[in-house]
């Protein structure tokens, strides 16, 4: 028979230290290309995963460098992130960079969580 051992979840809520901003775009008035934010939808308090070590030559390869992956709470029904929205990490080594969401899903690990993973829109 197999011994009983605790495994401590992977993300709990003391990890969840960064504020991070939702917003909804759209497009610039007059002829010029672009987009500004048009209303903030959500803001909360997020734990930020950049791309692994291990995963840095494959990162390279894909063009992904850019990418990170966000775990927030499941905010139930106040919002759903979905990939016309973009988020602001409210951190200094994030400063001026707007995220594109590219998907999100719930943790299958922990459902209290929903991991979404953002690209890179503006530098």
């Amino acid at each position: 028979m197999r011994d009983f051992k605790y495994k401590p979840p992977r993300v709990h809520s003391g990890q969840l230290r960064t504020p991070v901003t939702f917003y909804e775009y759209e497009p610039n008035d007059g002829p010029e290309p672009g987009e500004k934010p048009k209303s903030v939808l959500y803001e909360c308090m997020c734990k930020v995963d950049r791309v692994w070590l291990k995963d840095l030559e494959l990162a390279k390869s894909n063009g992904t460098l850019s990418d990170l992956t966000i775990t927030i709470r499941d905010p139930q029904a106040d919002y759903r992130p979905n990939n016309m929205h973009y988020l602001e990490i409210a951190d200094v080594d994030y400063k001026g960079l707007a995220y594109n969401i590219v998907t999100s899903q719930p943790n299958l690990q922990d459902r209290r969580f929903i991991d979404i993973v953002a690209k890179v829109a503006t530098q």
